[in-house]
């Protein structure tokens, strides 16, 4: 080339130049895509914390939710049943009536039905009695499947029969000191002694040959059932882990690790009347002072066994099954991918007006005002989940297998579980949840007015009933809060009105009940709709969600507090102390970012990105209470704050894995025991640890 003449721009600079352009002009639809969404959405944020609550409370209707009830227990709807697979379809149907996107999942699964049982009593003067096994009330036309215990093997039994009260260690140490010994007996068990599987389990332990279980009712539902699982573990048993999806791998029915899932020996239900019939012709010692309720004919009581036989004959009927869950999606406008999930499970044993359908219900209803909220231009900021799950009643079934399923996308995506099961069993406002939810329940409880008592707030007279608020936690596994908590590390709330009630699981639990007893003019039903819907639409959308990880630093305080009451003097809690402090620090600090960003903040701070990271690092410290290998000899559970006790009869709620350390220590020397206990703080502290690296967000 010629010194002095001009140079022309080279292919690559043309190159650069056009990649430049692209991206410059790609940066400017992003930023401006952005800035008309926000200008535009921003100013919905006062509509979505005020005037859209009230469009949403201005919506009740207790007839509605009257009609849904009598609809879903038009008849019993168990699970894997044609009755059941109607009583889908019809939420199906009313799902997407209400505008929602509908869909159903389907799984398979092990289930258990009655083919063949009776029992039968020969008392000591030669006659004999054989026990009703039809419909309760005398009603041998009833349409509910017979009183059973789901996964109960099949077989027979004819010994004494022998009173061991709840069924507990304890009770059999008391037989014992009576010189009373339950092998080779037909225990009869009062319930309340924990799940009905780990009962019967320690009756086998003992040799009992069989269990009969009944429980404690008076006055009109004395000849009620309660039918049950006494499946151990959550979740189909022929896919421990993943999902039963139509073509997965399943377990055979014979594999040892599905067969350690259900009790050796074989149990019924019976109704107390049937088992007063037992007890009061026995002979042998008194039973103890302490299994005395204060009743007339306890003093009476003696524990066996005999000199009554009892005849006893179950045939199982087990078989795999298909089953649905219902779901329903209303998309996020902002975070799509971000989920606030509710659930409520729609099998039951019998007609389940109280359990679980007063929870249907009222889902219907939520769903119902949620589609009307969409017609008048509302959408979410974050995806909404309605989830109707199916086969509860056998073991957490549905939900179990859905979490499984999904459980990567839960784990990152799912930013809370809001269920309810017996939405009413009577009167008075019942939480468990979550730590860092307690204020959010406690702020939308004082926007609900109560359906007893006029002028009155659910928060006015939840703090007069409990002498303050009584939020209760979740290491339970009774309902469908399980999974999410205790597997997935999502944060909780299970809530419903009334303690219990008499007719749980029984062929009384019907509409009929509901309008007697439970909730006749429905507004209690109207109460959990309100607090259920509120509860989602904080979730789904605040542009900051609702967490205060302090609340959750001071229920760990008080945990650490009853633990240390208990323990050995010379074991620390240290470390878990110590652990806290560190969620303390990384909570104020998070509290401090949230206070720097605004509502209405320019889009060039990228205020939006930062309030989606803050939001993550609160989601995800959920997570970090969980532990990958789970609990030792029982990796399914993952959680270390919150989980069941391996030994239902220990005290400890919370610390599953110390509990169980706890437990097993009491048969090593007092140094292996000191060391399985302190192995276990250790590792409660590294989650608490984790928990709150997550919450500060940065890398250590």
């Amino acid at each position: 080339m010629a010194p002095g003449r001009p140079q022309k721009p080279s292919r690559l600079w043309d190159l650069r130049l056009l990649v430049c352009s692209f991206v410059f002009l790609a940066l400017l639809c992003i930023a401006g895509y952005y800035t008309l969404n926000r200008h535009h959405q921003y100013p919905r944020e006062p509509l979505i914390s005020s005037h859209l609550h009230r469009l949403f409370l201005g919506l009740s209707d207790a007839s509605l939710i009257s009609a849904s009830l009598r609809s879903l227990t038009a008849g019993p709807h168990l699970a894997g049943t044609k009755q059941g697979r109607r009583t889908a379809d019809l939420v199906l149907a009313r799902f997407r009536a209400a505008g929602l996107d509908a869909r159903v999942a389907e799984y398979r699964s092990l289930l258990s039905y009655p083919a063949r049982a009776s029992v039968s009593a020969l008392f000591r003067n030669g006659t004999s009695r054989a026990f009703p096994r039809g419909g309760e009330g005398g009603d041998a036309e009833s349409p509910v499947v017979a009183p059973y215990h789901a996964f109960s093997p099949s077989g027979t039994a004819r010994a004494p029969a022998v009173f061991v009260n709840r069924g507990r260690e304890v009770d059999y140490l008391a037989l014992r000191r009576l010189g009373v010994n339950a092998s080779g007996c037909v225990a009869v068990v009062a319930r309340g002694g924990g799940p009905r599987g780990a009962v019967v389990e320690r009756a086998a332990a003992e040799g009992a040959a069989a269990v009969l279980m009944y429980t404690e009712r008076e006055g009109a539902f004395r000849d009620g059932v309660e039918r049950g699982t006494v499946m151990m573990g959550l979740g189909d048993p022929l896919t421990p882990g993943w999902a039963h999806v139509i073509g997965s791998q399943a377990l055979d029915a014979d594999d040892p690790n599905v067969r350690a899932r259900f009790p050796a020996i074989p149990s019924m239900p019976i109704s107390a009347e049937v088992a007063a019939g037992i007890l009061d012709s026995l002979g042998g010692p008194h039973v103890p002072d302490d299994w005395k309720d204060g009743r007339a004919r306890d003093e009476r009581r003696r524990v066996g066994p005999g000199p009554t036989l009892v005849n006893f004959s179950y045939q199982e009927d087990r078989k795999i099954a298909d089953i649905q869950n219902v779901l329903a999606v209303i998309k996020g406008r902002e975070e799509p991918d971000r989920f606030v999930i509710l659930g409520n499970h729609r099998d039951a044993w019998t007609y389940g007006a109280v359990d679980p359908n007063s929870g249907t219900a009222v889902l219907l209803d939520i769903a119902r005002r949620f589609g009307l909220l969409l017609r008048k231009g509302w959408a979410p900021r974050r995806t909404i989940i309605l989830c109707s799950w199916d086969a509860e009643e056998f073991g957490m079934i549905g939900s179990t297998e859905w979490v499984e399923e999904n459980l990567e996308n839960i784990r990152s995506k799912a930013v809370a579980y809001l269920n309810v099961d017996c939405a009413v069993q009577g009167p008075g406002l019942f939480v468990r949840a979550s730590p860092q939810l307690d204020d959010l329940i406690i702020e939308v409880v004082k926007k609900v007015n109560d359906p007893d008592v006029n002028g009155m707030t659910v928060y006015q007279t939840w703090i007069l009933a409990n002498n303050g608020t009584n939020i209760e936690r979740l290491s339970d596994v009774d309902s469908d809060f399980a999974a999410f908590v205790q597997h997935a590390g999502v944060p909780s709330i299970d809530l419903y009105y009334g303690k219990d009630f008499p007719v749980y699981h029984t062929a009384f639990d019907s509409f009929e009940w509901m309008m007697e007893f439970g909730d006749p003019l429905f507004h209690r039903h109207v109460a959990v709709a309100e607090i259920w819907g509120l509860l989602t639409l904080h979730l789904a959308d605040s542009s900051i969600l609702p967490f205060n990880y302090l609340s959750y630093a001071a229920q760990l305080q008080e945990h650490t507090k009853k633990l240390s009451a208990i323990l050995d003097i010379g074991i620390s809690l240290q470390p878990i102390n110590a652990a806290i402090e560190e969620l303390i620090v990384a909570e104020h600090e998070a509290k401090k970012r949230a206070a720097g960003l605004g509502e209405r903040k320019a889009l060039e701070d990228f205020s939006w990105l930062r309030m989606r990271m803050l939001n993550d690092q609160m989601i995800l410290s959920e997570r970090g209470f969980l532990e990958a290998e789970g609990l030792k000899g029982r990796h399914w559970f993952k959680h270390l704050i919150y989980g069941p006790a391996g030994d239902y009869n220990s005290k400890l709620s919370f610390f599953p894995g110390i509990a169980d350390a706890i437990s097993q220590a009491v048969k090593m020397s007092k140094e292996e025991g000191r060391a399985i206990i302190e192995q276990e703080i250790w590792r409660v502290a590294r989650a608490i640890q984790r928990a709150a690296i997550s919450l500060r967000g940065d890398i250590t």
